[in-house]
């Protein structure tokens, strides 16, 4: 099963696979990322939101240390995503902590951690609690045309990202989806392999599953260029919400598409979704029709091993929009003349700055393939 899998540079580019390149992450500034709650903590409560600036550090590892200092049980510490290691983000931690314990927090901060906010909240921060993460990227050593990379950015900016899943969602040469073929393997050929392992490994995997069957969903409308365009049948929603909807449709009539909605198409404001396969409810509103479906059955039908696993596993079905916006896109190029003589080598286009917010669950790397192709430092 595990030998089908396709590595992640197969996926369709929707401009054209690039020319240009550049260096991401030369150094921890040039990746900074900043999330933004959903809600406002209420003040009072039995957790303190604690954000927090890390650099070089993971989430899982900052949550640890939290529980450590705060001496509490892991389980008390929750965060709403994950944010890259290598770079400086800022992100917000829960702690289920009495207020005489909050002065143990200072006990976290050395030379990687700092503490920019407390908060009191009456809940604690679930997955996917944040709105949006904010981003400041620097690209160096830009090698192509300037002229690409500006049309590019505009195309980007005017018309939406492929939603892919990034690579980090699969682990290293596709670890998480070779082992989660294993446990797919077994419990389809009758053996009990559904709780082996720690729930939040397991938790992973499937995702990792998922993930990889939305992004053949979407390579495939990439393709065929009809993954900004309402196919018939297609289940919409709305940016940035997550929140699904579907317009009238039957077989006979196709469906009730009006100017309005292809008004809302084109500005970003709606988009076509994928599926995050699983179990279908008999009930479930958001299921796709007609020639939507179609495609989806078309795509996912080598791949039925695996669809029929995440079901085997209990997970149950959801959609994922096939592109989000990237709001605020701005860009500003910068003379790279200082690096490159120390470093002995010449820069064709120097560095460039990017700022843009992004949706939960989008992918800034999935934004940045679609720009040029990432050299190591």
């Amino acid at each position: 099963m595990s030998n089908d899998l396709l590595p992640l540079d197969s996926l369709a580019y929707a401009l054209g696979k690039p020319d240009g390149s550049a260096i991401i992450k030369q150094e921890f500034s040039d990746f900074r990322v900043d999330e933004e709650l959903a809600f406002a903590p209420s003040g009072e409560g039995d957790h303190v939101f604690v954000q927090i600036r890390k650099t070089d550090a993971s989430t899982i590892e900052v949550a640890k240390r939290l529980s450590q200092v705060a001496c509490v049980r892991q389980a008390d510490v929750s965060y709403s995503g994950m944010k890259d290691r290598r770079g400086e983000t800022s992100q917000w931690f829960s702690v289920k902590l009495p207020p005489e314990g909050e002065s143990r927090l200072s006990g976290l901060e050395d030379e990687q951690l700092s503490i920019l906010a407390l908060q009191r909240n009456s809940r604690k921060l679930k997955i996917g609690s944040h709105a949006r993460n904010r981003f400041h990227l620097k690209l160096r050593d830009c090698e192509g045309s300037k002229e690409e990379f500006e049309r590019r950015l505009c195309a980007l900016r005017d018309s939406g990202v492929p939603n892919y899943f990034g690579a980090q969602r699969f682990g290293a040469q596709l670890s998480n989806l070779r082992q989660v073929s294993v446990l797919m393997r077994e419990v389809l050929d009758g053996k009990d392999a559904a709780e082996r392992g720690p729930r939040f490994r397991r938790g992973m995997l499937y995702s990792a599953a998922r993930s990889y069957l939305f992004n053949q969903v979407l390579s495939e409308r990439v393709r065929a260029g009809r993954w900004q365009r309402y196919v018939p049948g297609d289940v919409l929603s709305l940016d940035g919400s997550g929140r699904c909807f579907t317009v009238g449709y039957e077989e006979e009539r196709g469906a009730e598409w009006t100017d309005e909605l292809q008004r809302r198409l084109d500005t970003l404001d709606i988009h076509a979704t994928g599926p995050l396969p699983g179990i279908i409810s008999a009930k479930d509103k958001y299921v796709s029709l007609g020639e939507a479906a179609d495609i989806e059955k078309r795509v996912l039908k080598d791949l039925d091993w695996m669809v029929a696993g995440l079901a085997a596993f209990g997970l149950q079905g959801s959609r994922r929009a096939l592109r989000f916006a990237a709001s605020e896109l701005t860009w500003q190029w910068e003379s790279d003349e200082s690096a490159s003589v120390a470093s002995g080598t010449a820069s064709t286009l120097g560095s460039l700055n990017l700022t843009f917010t992004l949706p939960r669950g989008a992918y800034a790397t999935s934004l940045l393939r679609e720009l040029c192709q990432l050299r190591e430092s």
